[in-house]
């Protein structure tokens, strides 16, 4: 899961593409990246951290331009600690690109051999990203005989990306001298929207992983971009769109709704919150099911992401709801971090408990999902700690059993507390007194409730059917032995950042 925004503007657009990315920073906080076109130079500055620790004056004073590109980033493929695979990406032919990606390319590595055997191509990272960027370039010079470009070209480029590249990837690029390109794969499954900003200048167009970050920047939300649709805004001004897939179908990331989007985000024609309250009238008729009338004294939620789906299953069951942890906002998301110790020790720090809330109460705590189960077990012993004398689960989501391939930084296979345990006995693992799962068919549905239209999810981790259809067991293998392999060394320094100024050939 990453975050991408880019901007087409009639000002320099330097502090909107920052402004854009703290809007998406609970997508990635591993790095951040900005590049800039101005003329027909790129200027980029892009290092590991936070937004706010990766760029300082000096450095957005460097990225000037009309047009550009951004991204925070969580590594899904590569390294979590080389600044060099930091995004955007850069390559000088033909004509001078940068790119960001949001997704997982799951046949990168049979591209990475084809663009060097057969396309001459030398790829300088393990980011699947850069691969991405490589074949758009390729598929470009081949739209345009390596001569001048026009939208049909840049179209037919991106048509040739669809028809090599698998996986799911959203996708923003600025082709020097010509204009920001955006462009969704085939099956829809990482978001991409894009709005516009009227101004006495002319129009602004921005392109973003979700609907916030255009909102909080004065721009109006058009519409998604289309599976397999591609955007295309000339440094004119002029807006282009087409459709480069042969059969396109929307399959949105169902855990977009449950976890990683913000809940004021629109995905897809669907309020995200609006998703978790209907995800939280779900569990209720679950929990009704499984825990008899008196059994409950009080709903508490596990900040943030549950609170919605808490809130609304107290008020159908008719139960108190009370917050009864603390959190405190300067600790790092437990999803994203390395190592079980890490995490285990980052949940005491994260969360602190209301006693009075807890003590003498049979307590359903209400998460979001459940993933490892080192959180959430921890969670239990805090409320145990407190005073509860029961303490029940709920999760928004059902049971995680497979990994996702598709840009979620989920772990292996036998990581997953539910991949091959049963209810109950992830309920011993966690030392919860009672245990319920959403159903899957009633995720899909709490979805489906918000945007009637939607047919398809993409919900492999919890249904173990991968759409693309090219995951099988044997690929799941190999992704596994290669995430036990030691990661590749640090850069020198903490925050080991790179910055750079291109200047593009005529």
């Amino acid at each position: 899961m990453c975050g991408i925004v880019g901007v087409s503007g009639t000002s320099p657009v330097n502090q909107l593409l920052y402004d854009a990315l703290q809007l998406l920073q609970h997508r990635g906080q591993d790095a951040a990246g900005i590049a800039t076109a101005n003329g027909r130079a790129f200027h980029m500055y892009k290092g590991n951290g936070l937004v706010r620790d990766v760029f300082r004056t000096r450095n957005m004073r460097s990225l000037p331009g009309m047009s550009g590109i951004a991204q925070v980033r969580y590594p899904t493929q590569g390294s979590a600690t080389n600044s060099e695979e930091a995004q955007p990406f850069y390559v000088n032919a033909p004509f001078g690109i940068v790119l960001a990606h949001n997704g997982n390319l799951t046949n990168w590595e049979k591209l990475k051999e084809e663009l060097f055997r057969v396309d001459r191509r030398h790829i300088n990272t393990n980011s699947d990203s850069e691969v991405l960027l490589n074949v758009l370039a390729h598929e470009l010079q081949l739209a345009s005989g390596g001569l001048s470009l026009d939208p049909d070209a840049i179209f037919r480029a991106v048509a040739g990306v669809h028809r090599r590249v698998r996986g799911s990837y959203a996708v923003v690029a600025e082709i020097s001298g010509y204009g920001l390109l955006g462009f969704r794969d085939p099956y829809g499954i990482r978001p991409l929207c894009f709005g516009i900003n009227e101004t006495d200048s002319g129009s602004e167009y921005m392109i973003a992983s979700e609907s916030v970050a255009l909102e909080g920047n004065g721009f109006r939300l058009v519409r998604d971009v289309a599976p397999g649709e591609a955007i295309f805004v000339a440094h004119d001004g002029r807006f282009y769109s087409q459709k480069c897939a042969e059969t396109p179908s929307l399959n949105p990331c169902i855990f977009e709704y449950v976890y990683l989007a913000r809940p004021d985000s629109l995905i897809d024609g669907v309020s995200v919150y609006g998703a978790r309250l209907r995800l939280g009238e779900y569990l209720a008729d679950r929990v009704r099911e499984s825990i008899p009338d008196g059994g409950i004294d009080v709903v508490m939620p596990i900040p943030d992401s549950s609170r919605p789906a808490a809130l609304e299953l107290a008020r159908k069951l008719d139960l108190d709801y009370r917050e009864g942890f603390i959190k405190n906002r300067y600790i790092g998301r437990t999803f994203i971090m390395p190592g079980q110790a890490v995490r285990r020790k980052s949940v005491r720090q994260k969360l602190n408990t209301v006693g009075v809330e807890f003590k003498g109460r049979n307590v359903l705590l209400v998460d979001d999902s459940i993933v490892r189960g080192t959180t959430i077990r921890e969670i239990v012993q805090m409320a145990r700690d407190a005073g509860a004398r029961r303490v029940m689960v709920a999760s928004a989501a059902p049971p995680v059993r497979y990994p996702n391939v598709y840009g979620i930084d989920m772990p292996t296979r036998a990581e997953l507390i539910a991949h091959s345990r049963g209810d109950d006995e992830i309920r011993r693992e966690i030392g919860a007194d009672a245990l319920i799962y959403q159903r899957v068919d009633d995720l899909k549905q709490a979805v489906r409730d918000c945007n009637p239209r939607l047919t398809n999810f993409e919900a492999s981790c919890f249904d173990g059917e991968y759409i693309t259809g090219d995951v099988t067991p044997a690929y799941l293998d190999r992704v596994e032995r290669a995430r036990e392999q030691p990661p590749a060394a640090a850069d020198d320094g903490a925050r080991s950042q790179l910055s750079l100024a291109i200047e593009t050939a005529d």
